[in-house]
């Protein structure tokens, strides 16, 4: 047995008596009410469920099993997830652990690169990507388990070993599928000296002189895991495991949502300003020009992506531990200096016009121009990368809700007619 598997089955039984005693002593605890505006307005506000992996703090950001993230941005992935599942960071003998499982399950299906290769040559690296998920489908011990009648409070256990699995082949999928996609040759064997972010780059086959690529995806993995569970990708994911659907379904669900335009892909178009205000100035501008951009870019009625978010009023720790790493790392880039330069201007810009209720950056204000800065220039891969991260913060919540025995999602719907007649 792992020793991540012994620390939960350990862990599991103490949370589920503290559950247990929660409900009968405040179970008719009223946390949330809702507004005819917030049922057409997408939910936002309500507090309809319970996520203990990570929360969202207004004014600190994102804060993961208790830890503020600026307090762990040194983590590895690998040490990211075991927090998400355990509540604590794990020790040296509980980390080589549980990177010898990742190294032990790291091969992806061959049969997977034969479907992959029969789409057409201008598919969406995230299709193939969520493809290649469900494609493996066919791996799934919990499925298996399930269909020989496993007794429900072994469910948890059998989560976790898909989960396993799959994390410990996205970085072989991802890869694999930008080699391909993109027509950079034949995919690369892994190398099982390195760690979970360390093969991925060296699977991509990116330059990487002084690794300092390495250190980014060890970053970029670790901030983006999770973000509890209202986010889109996250509730999708939740809803589908909800009804006992297995990783490979539930991950790939919660995947799609993130592929949409107002989720994941957020930091191409942030990327993609950056590259306008380049372009129009042959380079790099003055405070003073960026200034003068910024401002005529709100009175011609457009946003300055990037900026504001819809919880955070503060600036997205994310993002500042990306901008950091920016400075410590990126020297002479003139795509970086023009991000840099919008963290002084845009907030005080934004600010001035007043419309704004946060004119603090969010995450995609800053990981598009690392990525950028180390060649990594092709835009629709980003959220891929995006993607192997959160599914570590997806398949946590999955252990935990099964362990829990949380029962199916299964809000109730009402009619506009039903509004106007009893509101």
């Amino acid at each position: 047995m792992s020793l991540l598997k012994k620390k939960l089955e350990k862990l599991i039984p103490e949370t589920q008596q503290d559950i247990k005693s929660l409900i009968a002593e405040k179970g008719d605890t009223q946390i949330s009410t809702v507004s005819v505006a917030q049922a057409y307005s997408g939910l936002r506000g309500i507090k309809a469920f319970v996520c203990d992996t990570s929360s969202v703090s207004a004014d600190k950001g994102l804060i993961i099993r208790g830890y503020p993230l600026l307090d762990i941005v040194n983590i590895l992935p690998e040490e990211v997830f075991f927090l998400l599942l355990t509540g604590r960071l794990p020790n040296s003998e509980e980390l080589t652990d549980l990177q010898s499982q990742y190294s032990s399950h790291s091969k992806v299906p061959e049969y997977v690169w034969s479907v992959l290769e029969k789409m057409p040559k201008d598919s969406h690296p995230m299709t193939m990507f969520n493809l290649g998920i469900l494609a493996m489908q066919n791996e799934s011990i919990f499925r298996k388990k399930y269909d020989e009648g496993m007794h429900k409070s072994e469910f948890w256990k059998y989560i976790l070993e898909d989960g396993i699995q799959l994390i410990s082949k996205l970085p072989e999928l991802g890869a694999g599928i930008y080699r391909m996609r993109f027509n950079k040759g034949d995919r690369i064997e892994s190398d099982s000296s390195l760690d979970w972010s360390g093969n991925f780059v060296h699977m991509m086959g990116m330059s990487d002189q002084g690794k300092d690529f390495h250190k980014l995806m060890q970053l970029y993995f670790m901030l983006h895991c999770d973000h509890e569970g209202g986010n889109v990708s996250a509730f999708a994911s939740h809803t589908v495991a909800s009804a006992l659907s297995d990783p490979f379904y539930s991950v790939s669900a919660g995947l799609n949502g993130l592929a949409g335009p107002l989720h994941g892909l957020a930091n191409q178009e942030c990327l993609k300003f950056v590259l306008d205000v380049h372009d129009h100035f042959s380079g790099a501008p003055s405070k003073e020009q960026l200034k003068d951009f910024c401002w005529d870019r709100l009175k011609s009625g457009q946003v300055i992506p990037g900026y504001g978010h819809a919880v955070l009023r503060c600036p997205d720790p994310r993002f500042t531990a990306f901008i950091n790493f920016g400075r410590d790392y990126i020297k002479n880039d003139d795509v970086f200096d023009i991000v840099n330069s919008l963290f002084d201007i845009a907030p005080k810009v934004l600010t001035e016009q007043g419309k704004a209720k946060n004119p603090w950056p969010n995450v995609d204000a800053a990981s598009g121009s690392l990525l950028y800065h180390y060649g990594l220039k092709e835009f629709n891969f980003y959220t891929v990368l995006f993607s192997i991260s959160r599914s570590m913060g997806m398949i946590a919540q999955m252990v935990w809700e099964r362990a829990l025995g949380i029962p199916i999602t299964r809000p109730k719907s009402v009619t506009t007619d039903w509004i106007k007649e009893n509101s």
